[in-house]
């Protein structure tokens, strides 16, 4: 037997998926460590193995591969706990990450901060000017060697920083993007003088043009780099210890993994890993059930996340922004706000509730759960409204305090607000909607799209409790929640679902009409790269695909457009049809009539997306079909439940999940509990069960003639 494995590490919980050659699908969650996060991870490997009926070695000894997305990265970035790092630019330069352009002001600002742009301050500097030193050298824009690195200055300021403790070095020069030969001299000689110390190069973490993006993707990288292949060595060894056979692959925020010991060395492309798995595992599932428009909802412990799959392809993006810097990582689009199970809710000066973005994460967690914590949480309203077991969550192995949520929010919210304990968790429960319901109308609507279109895909430890309320906000009448028992372990079901995916890209501007040799010859450089990365990888692959694409945009602009360039060797004809896909997605994009060709188009990024399909993916188990669509067999209780504001408290059935079968249809209200999660069928819903466990809600037909 051959196992797949995908582990999600979050905030709150760990999630694991494990799928076998024969389709049978288990999922487990433990509580996150977030001192030690690979001891969540050996935690969860272990429940799975339990539900298995065997040790953990022979699990292990048998799996083809794990697939892991951490929140390492992102959350060291978010919160600045990095170390300390050097930076090395060319003369002159220095100050660029400190001037940060006009960007400073308005890159990840609000929309309120944004109308009082001049009143941003740019005092969020990613290192001590003392650690921001220049070297003597220059290339030119043609890559022209035009005054040649000085060694011996060079020599001088590494020394100089690592007499000051760092130990881990960011090199940045002017257009090395276009030759870096000085990059890789510099590595050189920080290597000579201490070859243990960690170096990150611009031209190999980010090589396109635009000085300020570049340097702090690459200072980002180098900090959060060291760290990550400590975790991974670490993590990587103890799972070798317990008889891991098969490789470690980490996610990358572009939707594909790589193996541990190629992650670290583009530490910065990890920041989105566990954003991503979510979207990936979407895409998998509509694959099966039909769906080429996808809205994924994943509510987290932390976090709400929202990304789109649109025509069976997932939107992406080329740039993100973290701290106020812009960082040039590819990735697949995807909206996040601190708003999940374990969002606080308070109430601000001016007598307004409000929930998140504090969370209060896995320690000490809600205050139902009873370690400490006194903050009113998501989790606690819901446990107050009779949604979630007082007998607790996963399967009762998470004790939960009714009298401590009850506390919580009648001393957090229900007493400033006036109201009773019960209508501050009800008020808790639809400003959660209101906001989530907030996000995906950004997500969707501002972005173009239709809602009437789209399916909405809902997992997560509390997505299913959420779902049908802020699909409702929206618009969209079909919400799936997938694989059932798995539903809140889907981005790690996600993890498990991705293949390998390396990009390599290369800024060569020019304006149209490009030498079409010039620019085969940097696909071909670009593709050669990838290839020999997908061969580093130590793994058979069932096949490659390889996607070519441009960044191009109109003479003078800033705003850049992607575009899939076909493949083969190119020709005027290629590189013209481009430029027409060019300027029908700019319209798409910011409104017809708004592209004005005869400022002429310029090629500004090049880009090669390799895949090498993994041969072992996971397969979906069948659910035993139901002998009528009556769910009566699987009702365990009923208790009172507070859904809807206007209907207060209501007799509500509650469903054991492994007991319903394909064909099942449950008439809200309704809750169907699963091992790690909680699903809601309001009033004026239907749950239908599929073939593959999955729970489609759609509105109730109306009784005829109403």
């Amino acid at each position: 037997m051959a196992y797949v494995i995908g582990v999600d590490v979050g905030g709150t919980f760990t999630d694991a998926v494990l799928d076998d050659e024969s389709g049978s699908v288990v999922a487990a969650k433990a509580p996150s460590t977030p001192a030690d996060y690979s001891r969540g991870v050996l935690d969860v490997l272990e429940l799975l193995a339990e539900q298995l009926g065997r040790p953990v070695g022979e699990m292990l000894a048998e799996t083809h591969h794990i697939a892991h997305g951490t929140t390492s990265s992102l959350n060291a970035l978010v919160t600045r706990q990095v170390p300390e790092v050097g930076f090395l630019t060319t003369q002159g330069h220095r100050d660029s990450i400190f001037i940060m352009n006009v960007e400073g002001r308005y890159l990840g600002r609000s929309p309120h901060e944004l109308q009082h742009v001049l009143e941003q301050d740019k005092q969020h500097y990613l290192l001590p000017k003392r650690h921001a030193l220049e070297v003597v050298e220059r290339i030119d824009r043609d890559g022209e060697v035009v005054v040649a690195l000085d060694e011996d200055a060079a020599r001088e300021r590494i020394r100089t920083l690592l007499a000051d403790g760092v130990r881990a070095i960011a090199v940045s020069l002017l257009w090395s993007f276009r030759n870096p030969v000085h990059e890789r001299r510099i590595r050189e000689l920080v290597h000579e003088i201490d070859p243990d110390v960690y170096v990150a190069l611009s031209s190999e973490v980010s090589p396109r043009i635009r000085e300020f993006a570049r340097n702090s993707t690459t200072i980002m990288s180098t900090q959060v780099g060291p760290g990550l292949r400590d975790y991974l060595t670490s993590l990587e060894s103890g799972l070798r210890e317990r008889g891991l056979a098969g490789p470690l692959l980490v996610m990358q925020s572009n939707g594909g993994a790589v193996a541990a010991a190629e992650a670290p060395a583009q530490a910065i492309s990890t920041v989105g890993s566990v954003l991503t798995g979510g979207v990936v595992g979407s895409m998998a599932l509509g694959r099966r059930l039909g769906h080429r428009n996808i809205i994924s909802t994943d509510v987290g412990g932390t976090t709400f996340l929202v990304g789109l799959v649109v025509d069976g392809r997932p939107e992406r993006e080329t740039t993100t922004v973290i701290n106020h810097h812009p960082i040039n990582v590819p990735t697949l689009r995807v909206h996040a706000i601190g708003s999940g199970g374990g969002a606080v809710a308070w109430v601000d000066a001016g007598g307004n509730l409000r929930i998140g973005p504090e969370s209060a994460g896995a320690v000490p967690g809600p205050a139902s759960y009873d370690q400490g914590g006194t903050a009113p949480t998501n989790t606690d309203a819901n446990l107050v409204l009779g949604i979630l077991p007082e007998r607790g969550l996963l399967g009762g192995r998470k004790a939960l305090s009714l009298e401590k949520a009850r506390e919580a929010i009648r001393l957090r919210v229900a007493e400033p607000l006036g109201l009773s304990v019960e209508d501050a968790a009800a008020a808790i429960h639809a400003a959660q909607n209101a906001q989530t319901g907030d996000l995906l109308r950004k997500t969707v609507v501002e972005a173009g799209y239709d809602p009437r279109t789209f399916v909405l895909y809902a997992f997560g430890g509390s997505g299913p409790a959420f779902c049908a309320a802020y699909a409702a906000h929206l618009g969209v009448e079909e919400v799936v929640v997938p694989l059932g028992a798995v539903a809140s372990a889907f981005s790690a079901y996600g993890l498990a679902a991705s293949d390998i995916e390396l990009a390599s890209e290369l800024s060569d501007p020019a304006q149209l009409p490009v030498d079409a040799v010039r620019a085969e010859k940097n696909f071909a450089q670009l593709e050669d790269q990838v290839r020999q990365g997908l061969d580093r990888q130590g793994l058979t692959f069932e096949s490659v695909e390889i996607h070519r694409e441009i960044d191009m945009r109109y003479a003078m602009q800033l705003a850049e457009v992607t575009v899939p360039v076909t493949g083969g060797p190119l020709d005027q004809a290629a590189l013209d049809e481009a430029a027409t896909r060019f300027e029908t997605r700019y319209a798409e994009l910011f409104g017809p009539g708004s592209g004005f060709r005869e400022a002429g188009v310029q090629a500004i990024t090049y880009r090669v997306r390799g895949r090498g399909v993994l041969p072992f993916s996971p397969e979906l188990p069948a659910l035993p079909a139901a002998d009528g669509p009556d769910p009566a067999a699987a009702e365990t209780s009923r208790r009172p439940v507070h859904l809807d504001i206007t209907r207060g408290f209501e007799d509500t059935p509650v469903y054991d999940y492994a007991a319903l079968r394909a064909g099942h249809v449950l008439t809200g209200p309704a809750i169907v509990e699963v091992p790690t999660t909680t699903v809601v069928v309001p009033a004026g819903r239907t749950g239908t069960v599929d073939e593959l466990g999955n729970l489609t809600l759609r509105p109730a037909a109306s009784p005829e003639g109403a």
